[in-house]
């Protein structure tokens, strides 16, 4: 029995992601008191309302018990509110198959073993399946603006992403299909994707090493040389390095023009201008007669310069 006086749910929807299966519904809003929930379940074999181990709860979700999760069978669910003696009008789900309604997500990566030209990869499934049933598209390419994306499709668990380039970084994602039956495919979520770096291998390497160290020994014996050069002809290099030496620009345009104003008013320069003593240093005793002279004649010299003023 129903009473017009109860709302019944809404937006009642069977949600399935990875064959989890869960009926939800929006809550129903009173005054006073508590709602309460009940939800019954058929197949599509038999048209018998069942209880599904989700009567009189107070939240609004029911998941699947165990014995309902089958992929292949349809199922009609329907679910109404009760307060009390007072319930609601029953509301039913439209048909709910698993396998064509789950969202199916993204695989596990387990485990990626990197390679010179390979890349080793581990998955599994995001739910239980059983051999054959699942395959995986691999989507890779190398990390650039440019890569195209190479594809392929595996249908074991282990496998190999082979014929790859040396120390390059390649890129790659996954999605899983659920294969059918009649080879009807169900395509699930791309896993974001994952990058890994190819390492050198063991013949570049060596070759890596051995250059590596010629060069270092070529360094070092040009520097033995270099040093050996310089010790032996140091004095010749500093006379190469060593700037031209350069005529300071008067004397040079005196060179040019020997008749420069300047240096003519200095060979005409007026006899007053002559400093009118001179000290003479001597240390010999010898030289004693010469200084004695010197210095009559720089006196005679002051004294006939003093009677011409006067």
């Amino acid at each position: 029995d129903s009473s017009p006086c109860l709302p019944a749910p809404k937006d009642v929807k069977v949600y399935s992601y990875n064959f989890h299966n869960t009926l939800r519904w929006s809550p129903v809003k009173v005054e006073r008191g508590v709602v309460l929930y009940t939800v019954h379940f058929k197949t599509g074999a038999f048209n018998q309302w069942d209880e599904m181990n989700c009567t009189r709860i107070a939240r609004t979700e029911c998941s699947f018990p165990l014995s309902l999760n089958e992929r292949l069978w349809t199922f009609i669910l329907r679910v109404r509110s009760e307060l009390g003696q007072m319930t609601s009008d029953w509301v039913e789900t439209d048909p709910f198959v698993a396998e064509r309604d789950t969202t199916i997500g993204p695989p596990k990566v387990n485990s990626v073993i990197v390679s010179s030209d390979s890349l080793l990869i581990s998955v599994s499934p995001p739910f239980e399946s059983k051999e054959g049933t699942v395959q995986y598209k691999v989507s890779y390419w190398e990390n650039a603006t440019t890569a195209t994306k190479e594809e392929m499709w595996v249908n074991n668990a282990l496998f190999k992403i082979e014929n790859l380039k040396q120390m390059t970084l390649y890129c790659f994602t996954i999605e899983i299909e659920l294969v059918k039956y009649l080879h009807e495919q169900i395509p699930g979520l791309q896993r974001i994707p994952e990058c890994y770096r190819t390492p050198m291998n063991e013949t570049t390497r060596v070759v890596y090493i051995i250059t590596t160290f010629t060069l270092v020994g070529l360094v070092l014996i040009l520097m033995i040389i270099g040093l050996f050069f310089l010790s032996r002809h140091h004095k010749t290099i500093k006379y190469l390095c060593q700037p031209p030496l350069k005529i300071p620009s008067h004397i040079e345009e005196y060179l040019r023009d020997p008749s420069m104003p300047h240096l003519e008013a200095l060979e005409n320069h007026p006899e007053e201008a002559l400093p009118d003593s001179y000290s003479v240093l001597y240390f010999e005793e010898g030289s004693k007669a010469y200084g004695d002279t010197l210095a009559e004649d720089t006196r005679s010299h002051s004294s006939s310069s003093e009677s011409e003023v006067t």
